[in-house]
C-alpha cells in the first residue's frame, strides 16, 4: 500500500474532533416523516378515519370518499413537510424499488397554478410496465402497468439536497392482472396465513382475531473507504473483489466482533438511524460484525409487509448516507475472499393483537396451542425444503452458503433442547408431562447476582432456528429483498396449518375429544417431521452424510435450487392458495435464472476488462523493467541469470 493510500484511509480520522451533536428527542423524531395512523387521526374527519381503519384491519374495499379524504390530508401534510411531488413507490422484480415522481402542481389556465391530489391519484397510477422484468408475462410492446395503493403500509417523506417528495407504497401489476412485483404475493400470503391461523385458533376456542405474520430482518454490510472503492473496478461493477490476496491480518484474532465501533462509522450509523427513525423504521441494535469493516443493524419485529418495505429503506439509506462520510456500503454477500460474508437473518412469527402464537411460556409442554403452531412450522420446513432453499438462491449467496460462516445449503431446523425434549415425550408417550427448567447461572462472584439461564443453548450453524419465541431463517443473502422468502414461509406454513386443522376437524366429527385428537395428531406429525430437526453442528462433514441418510436435500448452488421452484407440487401449492398463479411462479423462475446468469456474466466481463487494462499492462511494464535491468547488468559485465 502506498503512502498516499494510507493517508487517504486515515484522512477522516485525522480531522479535528467532531462537533458536539445536538441532542435528539427520539420520541419526537420517530415517525416524523411518516403519514401513519397518528397523523391521519389528527387530520381526517373521525367517521372517515374509522372507515379507513376498518379497511386496514378487516382488509375490505376502500370507499371512494374515504380515499379522497386520505388524499387531501396526505397532501396537506406533505406540503407542510416541503414536498413538491408524490411517487407511487413499488418493488418490481429487480429486487430494489422503483418510483416515478408527479408534481402536486396543477395549472389553472390563467397563468396561475394550484396544488391538487385526489383519491383516484392516490389509489392508482400507471407507470410504463414494459421495461421491468416480467419473465415472459408481458411482451415488449405490452407496456401498460398499474400501481395500486397499499393502505396497510404508511406513506412517507423522502428528503434530500434537491428537495422532498411523498412516497406512497404500492403494488405493481400488469394490465392483465399478473403481479409484477414482490409486494403483491407477500400481501396475498399474509391473507392466506391469517385465514388458516384464525381457523386453528377457533378450534382452540380462542376468539377470532386477525393473525399477522411478523418479521424482523438483521442487516449485515461492509463499509469501505471511497478512495479504495474507486480503485477497484470489480467492486464498482460486480459488488465484490474478483482478484486480490488475503491480508496479513483479517479476522483471525476474533477482535472485531462486538468491538468498539470506529468513530467515522459510528457517525455514519447514527445518521442512518435518525433518518430511519424519521421514516418510522424501528432500528434497535447496531454492532461490529466478525470481519474487519463489517457491521450489522437490526429492527424490532413488525408486520411482515411493513418490515419488507422498511428493509428496502434500510438498504437504500445505508448506501446513500455512507457517501456523506467518504464511505461506500457494500451489500454483496461476499465482497472479500478470506473473511466472513454478509447475510440477513429473517426473524419470523405469528401474532394477534395481544399474543405471540410462538411464545412457549414457562411450561411449553402444557401450551398445546404453541406446540400446534410450532409443529405446523416444522411440518412446512420438512415438506418444502426445496422452496425455502430456492427462496434464497442467487449468485451472491452461492459464495456464502455452505462455508463455515453461514448456514449450509441443507435446510434443517434447530428446536433447542427444551422443545426437542417435549417433542420426544409426545412422540413416545402421546403427551409431554414436563419441560426442561430454565434455571439460574452463577458466575462465582459474590458481588454479582445469579443470572436467568435459558433452558437450552443457541445454535448459530442452523439455517432455520427456534430462538425462544420466533423462528430465525438465516440463509438469506444480505442484498436480498425479504419479500419473496417471507412470502414462501407464510404460504408453506399456511398449508401446514390447513392440513393439521383438516385432520383435527375430521377427528372431532368422529366424536373424538379435542384434547385426545390433538395429542394423537401431534405425535403422528412429530414422527413425520423429526428427520428435519437437527440440533448439532451444521458445519461438519458428518452432517452432510447424515442429512443424506435422513433424505434431506443438499441443493448446493443456485442452479441446483431454482428449478425446484416450478416442480409440480410447488405450482399446485401457490395456485391452490391464490398466492401465485402458475404463470406468475414460472415468470419468477425465469427472472431469477436470468438475473443469475447476468450477474455471472458481469463478473466474467469485469475480470476480462481488468486483466486487459490493468494486469497485462502492469506485467508488460514489469517485464520491461526486468529486461532493462538485465541489459544494464550485461553492460557492466554482470551475470543477469538471477534476475531473469
Amino acid at each position: 500500500m502506498s503512502r498516499f493510500d494510507t493517508l487517504a484511509a486515515a484522512k477522516y480520522d485525522s480531522t479535528p474532533a467532531i462537533e458536539k451533536r445536538n441532542r435528539i428527542n427520539l420520541e419526537e423524531v420517530f415517525g416524523e416523516n411518516l403519514f401513519g395512523l397518528y397523523e391521519m387521526k389528527a387530520r381526517m374527519p373521525s367517521a372517515q378515519y374509522e372507515a379507513f381503519l376498518s379497511t386496514i384491519q378487516n382488509r375490505t374495499e376502500l370507499d371512494e370518499s374515504v380515499a379522497d379524504a386520505v388524499a387531501s390530508a396526505m397532501k396537506e401534510w406533505a406540503l407542510e413537510k416541503g414536498a413538491t411531488h408524490y411517487a407511487h413507490w413499488f418493488q418490481p422484480l429487480t429486487g430494489s424499488t422503483a418510483e416515478k415522481h408527479d408534481s402536486f402542481l396543477k395549472p389553472t389556465g390563467d397563468g396561475r397554478a394550484i396544488t391538487d391530489f385526489r383519491g383516484k391519484e392516490l389509489v392508482q397510477g400507471e407507470p410504463d410496465g414494459s421495461s421491468f422484468p416480467t419473465g415472459g408475462l408481458r411482451a415488449t410492446f405490452e407496456a401498460r402497468g398499474y400501481t395500486g395503493w397499499d393502505p396497510t403500509s404508511p406513506a412517507f417523506i423522502m428528503e434530500g439536497p434537491g428537495g422532498a417528495y411523498l412516497c406512497i407504497p404500492t403494488v405493481f401489476a400488469s394490465w392483465a392482472g399478473d403481479a409484477l412485483d414482490k409486494k403483491t404475493p407477500l400481501l396475498r400470503s399474509m391473507d392466506v396465513i391469517d385465514v388458516q391461523a384464525r381457523r386453528a385458533l377457533g378450534l382452540f376456542g380462542s376468539p377470532s382475531k386477525p393473525v399477522t405474520a411478523t418479521c424482523g430482518a438483521e442487516q449485515e454490510f461492509f463499509l469501505v473507504d471511497e478512495e479504495f472503492y474507486y480503485r477497484r473496478p470489480d467492486l464498482q461493477t460486480a459488488g465484490r473483489t474478483l482478484f486480490g490476496t488475503k491480508p496479513p491480518k483479517g479476522q483471525e484474532l476474533d477482535d472485531h466482533y462486538f468491538g468498539s465501533i470506529p468513530s467515522r462509522v459510528l457517525e455514519c450509523m447514527n445518521e442512518v438511524e435518525v433518518e430511519l427513525y424519521r421514516l418510522g423504521v424501528p432500528i434497535t441494535t447496531r454492532h461490529n460484525e466478525v470481519a474487519p469493516g463489517q457491521y450489522e443493524m437490526a429492527p424490532i419485529y413488525e408486520d411482515a409487509n411493513q418490515a419488507a418495505d422498511h428493509q428496502q429503506l434500510v438498504m437504500s439509506t445505508l448506501r446513500r448516507v455512507a457517501r456523506k462520510y467518504g464511505l461506500v456500503c457494500l451489500l454483496h454477500e461476499k465482497p472479500f475472499q478470506g473473511v466472513n460474508g454478509s447475510g440477513k437473518h429473517l426473524n419470523w412469527s405469528l401474532s394477534t393483537e395481544d399474543q405471540n402464537l410462538l411464545e412457549p411460556g414457562e411450561t411449553p409442554h402444557d401450551n398445546m396451542q404453541f406446540l400446534f403452531f410450532c409443529s405446523a412450522t416444522l411440518k412446512a420446513v420438512a415438506k418444502h425444503q426445496d422452496l425455502l432453499r430456492a427462496a434464497v438462491a442467487h449468485a451472491g449467496n452461492d459464495h456464502r452458503l455452505g462455508a463455515n460462516e453461514a448456514p449450509p445449503a441443507i435446510i434443517s431446523a434447530f428446536c433447542g433442547d427444551q422443545l426437542q425434549d417435549v417433542f420426544e415425550q409426545i412422540e413416545k408417550a402421546g403427551e409431554a408431562t414436563s419441560s426442561m427448567p430454565s434455571g439460574l447461572l452463577g458466575l462465582g462472584v459474590k458481588s454479582l447476582p445469579d443470572l436467568p439461564k435459558h433452558a437450552g443453548d443457541r445454535n448459530r450453524t442452523s439455517p432455520f432456528a427456534f430462538t425462544g419465541n420466533k423462528w430465525e431463517f438465516r440463509a438469506l443473502g444480505s442484498s436480498q429483498s425479504v419479500s419473496f422468502p417471507a412470502m414462501v414461509l407464510n404460504t408453506v406454513v399456511a398449508e401446514a396449518i390447513d392440513d393439521l386443522c383438516t385432520k383435527l376437524e375430521a377427528e372431532l366429527e368422529q366424536g373424538t375429544s379435542f384434547d385426545d385428537a390433538l395429542r394423537s395428531l401431534l405425535a403422528s406429525e412429530i414422527h413425520e417431521f423429526k428427520h428435519v430437526v437437527f440440533n448439532g453442528d451444521n458445519y461438519s462433514d458428518e452432517w452432510v452424510t447424515e442429512a443424506e441418510d435422513r433424505g434431506l436435500l443438499n441443493l448446493r448452488s443456485t442452479m441446483d435450487a431454482l428449478p425446484r421452484m416450478v416442480d409440480e407440487k410447488n405450482l399446485k401449492l401457490f395456485e391452490k392458495y391464490g398466492v401465485l398463479s402458475n404463470r406468475e411462479l414460472e415468470s419468477r423462475f425465469e427472472i431469477f435464472v436470468e438475473q443469475y446468469f447476468i450477474a455471472i456474466n458481469i463478473e466474467g466481463e469485469t475480470a476480462q476488462h481488468m486483466a486487459e487494462t490493468m494486469f497485462l499492462p502492469a506485467a508488460v511494464r514489469y517485464l520491461n523493467n526486468l529486461l532493462t535491468t538485465a541489459e544494464r547488468a550485461d553492460d557492466l559485465g554482470m551475470k543477469a541469470g538471477g534476475v531473469l
